[in-house]
């Protein structure tokens, strides 16, 4: 219907070049025309009091490529127009198949930037290798796939270099799955987190601090100073205790007074324990009992909670405990038990001798 109205003009009929100027003015103007509404309805979707969704959709449209904006203007106009095109029909109909792809490809690319950066702000602090290995493979996933629909829309056989693919893959993942393997447990560490930076953790026998996790080890700080190197893989298939996050942690312990203690003293034990758990800050009593008659010793367990995960401050606690209940028993005359046995000395040749009283070590 344009070309038609533009015949009717004698200047336009036979002058291909007034078509093509023709069609660049009126490009330009297209391009400056949709350029302005793209910004235009960024800024209404950026607005303060915009939903999260419509924010991203605005971040996500910030990816519109100019150049991209600039061929579709012209070939709008030259549609327009009817400017000579150096190719048939079906190569434009290419052409735009592969400036549609390509927009929508870095689209989809700043798509995955913004989605991953609001999975992780919600999750909170994750760790920055494990979200770009993850950033990078689904980006890589988004290109090869526009990639391969380009080809594919140009006429290229893509069956082969798919399957070529395909088994050329099978092939690097064979000779680097100790590799792959370790990546992929470095992306489990950062989404699933069962550890961080700064974590205390033990397994097996091992036990420190976690200082980073990387591509494909762990290093952590032990206790002793050195610095231990692990596999990914080989970490993820321990049982992994980890102390940071412990809320509180729970004490037993057991205290042993000698039987030359009455009952009425021994049954004033527990209380004596009790009272001095309570008495310290930052704990909850449990239970105290006479648990148990031992070989040389009556014996008190105790449980409380320490409500913190501080080891020294727990240790702090536990010392103020025992020379509390020290000083109680000393105040109420009641003897800690010591470890005892009993000799027995015979005479060779002769009788024995009388019985001697026990020997304490």
């Amino acid at each position: 219907m344009y070309a038609d109205w533009l015949s009717g003009i004698p200047a336009f009929s036979d002058h291909p070049l007034l078509r093509w100027a023709f069609a660049l003015t009126l490009g330009a103007a297209l391009f400056f025309a949709i350029g302005a509404a793209l910004r235009l309805l960024r800024a209404r979707l950026q607005r303060p009091a915009a939903r999260p969704l419509m924010r991203a959709v605005a971040q996500v449209l910030q990816r519109t490529s100019h150049f991209v904006l600039l061929v579709m203007a012209i070939l709008i106009s030259a549609e327009i127009a009817a400017a000579p095109m150096p190719w048939s029909g079906r190569n434009a109909q290419h052409l735009w198949f592969v400036v549609l792809a390509l927009q929508l490809a870095l689209w989809l690319d700043r798509a995955v930037d913004v989605g991953l950066e609001q999975a992780l702000a919600s999750r909170g602090q994750v760790n920055t290798v494990t979200a770009t290995l993850f950033r990078f493979l689904l980006r890589t996933l988004v290109w090869i796939v526009a990639l391969l629909a380009m080809l594919d829309n140009l006429g290229v056989n893509i069956t082969a270099l798919v399957a070529s693919l395909g088994i050329g893959g099978v092939a690097v993942a064979l000779a680097v799955q100790t590799i792959l393997s370790d990546l992929f447990a470095s992306i489990s560490i950062g989404l699933d987190k069962p550890f961080e930076a700064g974590d205390f953790i033990v397994f097996g026998q091992v036990a420190g601090s976690i200082e980073h996790v990387g591509l494909k080890t762990t290093r952590i700080r032990s206790l002793g100073g050195e610095q231990i190197v692990c596999s990914n893989t080989e970490l993820l298939k321990q049982t992994i205790q980890n102390y940071k996050r412990m809320q509180q942690r729970r004490i037993v312990f057991t205290v042993r007074v000698t039987y030359q203690t009455d009952v009425e003293r021994a049954a004033a034990v527990p209380g004596l324990i009790r009272a001095q758990i309570e008495r310290q800050p930052d704990t909850r009593f449990d239970r105290a009992h006479l648990a148990r008659f031992g070989d040389n010793a009556l014996e008190y367990e105790a449980v409380y909670y320490v409500m913190t995960a501080d080891y020294n401050r727990y240790m702090d606690i536990q010392q103020e405990i025992n020379l509390g209940i020290m000083r109680e028993l000393e105040a109420a005359d009641i003897a800690l038990a010591l470890p005892e046995r009993l000799v027995h000395i015979t005479r060779r040749g002769g009788p024995a001798a009388p019985p001697q009283p026990p020997a304490y070590q």
